[in-house]
């Protein structure tokens, strides 16, 4: 089950969430809708390496990323996206694609969007293509510590 290291783990911090399912939808726009939450709280994942190390870029669903602006405000030298096949392997609980912005579950850095981060909650697809998780922003920042990026 997808979901179940994410969920022990939020348990095991005493965060309180919600779990939303909804009708199979593949990108996080489409989620959203599908799951009637708007796309300024549901995050959308994108891994990207930032000067070879691999990263989890958090954003809101609809924002699109730009690797040109965000190498300059992380100051990297390269930044580039990944494809599926080239992180597949560190998820093996996850659904291609529907990963939770949880890097630190993975021993990966998280840089997340100041607008998203600035919000009262998140939401985002937990491991699987039909269900998502709700929780407080303040009790995802303070578990995964991500660095803010933009603003």
């Amino acid at each position: 089950m997808p979901a179940q290291r994410l969920q022990q783990y939020l348990d095991q911090q005493g965060v309180k969430y919600r779990v939303i399912s909804h009708s199979p939808a593949f990108t996080a726009q489409e989620v959203a809708e599908a799951a009637h939450v708007p796309g300024r709280v549901m995050a959308k994942v994108v891994m990207m390496t930032l000067d070879g190390q691999m990263a989890m870029i958090v954003v809101p669903a609809p924002r699109m990323i730009h690797p040109d602006s965000l190498a300059r405000s992380l100051s990297a030298q390269e930044v580039t996206f990944l494809h599926e096949p080239d992180f597949r392997e560190q998820f093996p609980d996850c659904e291609v694609g529907a990963l939770p912005p949880f890097g630190n579950l993975y021993e990966i850095p998280v840089y997340i969007d100041t607008e998203l981060a600035r919000q009262e909650e998140i939401v985002f697809s937990a491991g699987s293509y039909r269900e998502l998780f709700s929780l407080p922003m303040k009790d995802y920042l303070r578990l995964v510590q991500p660095r803010e990026i933009g603003g």
